[in-house]
């Protein structure tokens, strides 16, 4: 069992060596730290770290540093975050105001996230499945094509042609619209992909009935991307500027990063603490090929179902700066969604 001191010693010895990247020692807690204490009782205390496998001798110098084990004590104890500066928070919300629309939000909320952490920045979009579809849009581009817009209440907004078997007249794309939005608009993007499924084709010979199942196809591919789980990342090029605080290949990492479904099924797994933060630290990761990482994420809300924002890095990294800036950015993002919900 650690004692108090113990722990202190702990969060001591994290944060020198998040600053320093060096192992840290006695003598330099002694002088960095206030601890009223000499030099061999704090080598006492490491010893005991040492035991409970906390930290670790990277070579035969009288230095340590954290563990796995280390960082998620240092976490699971982690009294306060830093809070960020007014002026970290004002740069946040300037930024995220200026959206205009909730892919352009999701791709500025990751790169407001990575610079001011220098982290890999990563957002879920939220669950549409959930989500209604709020409005239904047709627009005749003269030929065979038809522009369906579909937008959500969640404020995703979609736009794809159609290629259809006829012309449309403007009579034709009228009926098209009231027909599309008496079977779509008000249900749940669910709801809608099972609808247009079962929707009846056309009946031969009947123009209309042709080109709204050509237009009702569109509208069924795009209702299936709308239910996949998507991530918006950014600062992957961080990682190579980081590769020294990696102790293997960050190869794992960008497979992760490109393919996606590994940190879709980390994030899902990943168990809040009462302030809705998580971290999931090194070996914790083993099960999805990335011991070499550490994954913060907080829930935001203001959606149907909700969603993270978080952040991917190397297990030295600063918890308690990062922590607070994924809570302070998901903070952000959920008031504006909420905001934009009540103006819908």
């Amino acid at each position: 069992m650690v004692s108090e001191r113990g722990l202190q010693v702990l969060r001591a010895i994290v944060q020198d060596y998040v600053d320093t990247r060096e192992p840290v020692g006695s003598k330099a807690i002694v002088e960095r730290h206030a601890f009223g204490v000499s030099a061999a009782t704090i080598r006492n205390d490491m010893a005991q770290l040492e035991d409970e496998d906390l930290i670790v001798a990277p070579h035969t110098s009288s230095g340590r540093v954290p563990t796995d084990k280390g960082y998620r004590v240092f976490v699971d104890h982690l009294a306060e975050l830093r809070p960020l500066s007014t002026a970290q928070r004002s740069a946040i919300t300037s930024f995220l105001d200026e959206a205009g629309d909730l892919d352009d939000l999701l791709a500025r909320t990751v790169r407001a996230l990575t610079q001011l952490t220098g982290q890999v920045a990563i957002v879920q979009y939220p669950s549409f499945a959930r989500a209604n579809l709020s409005h239904v849009e047709l627009v005749a581009l003269g030929g065979p094509r038809v522009l369906v817009i579909l937008v959500t209440d969640t404020g995703r907004v979609s736009q794809r042609i159609a290629l259809v078997p006829f012309e449309p007249t403007e009579s034709d794309i009228v009926q098209l619209r009231a027909r599309v939005g008496a079977l779509l608009v008000g249900r749940s993007v669910a709801d809608c992909a099972q609808a247009v499924a079962t929707a009846d084709g056309p009946r031969p010979g009947n123009a209309l009935d042709a080109i709204a199942d050509a237009v009702l196809r569109v509208v069924g591919e795009e209702l299936d991307e709308f239910r996949q789980d998507r991530l918006v990342m950014a600062g992957a090029a961080t990682l190579a500027k980081r590769e020294s605080d990696f102790r293997g290949s960050i190869y794992p990492l960008l497979e992760a990063i490109e393919e996606q479904v590994t940190l879709l099924r980390l994030m899902s797994e990943m168990v809040a603490d009462e302030q809705g933060l998580s971290a999931s630290i090194g070996r914790e990761n083993e099960p999805f090929g990335l011991v070499e990482a550490s994954v913060l994420a907080s829930r935001y809300d203001g959606t149907a179902g909700g969603a993270r924002v978080g952040l991917l890095g190397p297990t030295r990294m600063d918890y308690s700066s990062n922590l607070a800036a994924v809570r302070a950015v998901a903070h952000y993002l959920t008031r504006m969604l909420e905001d934009d919900d009540t103006a819908r």
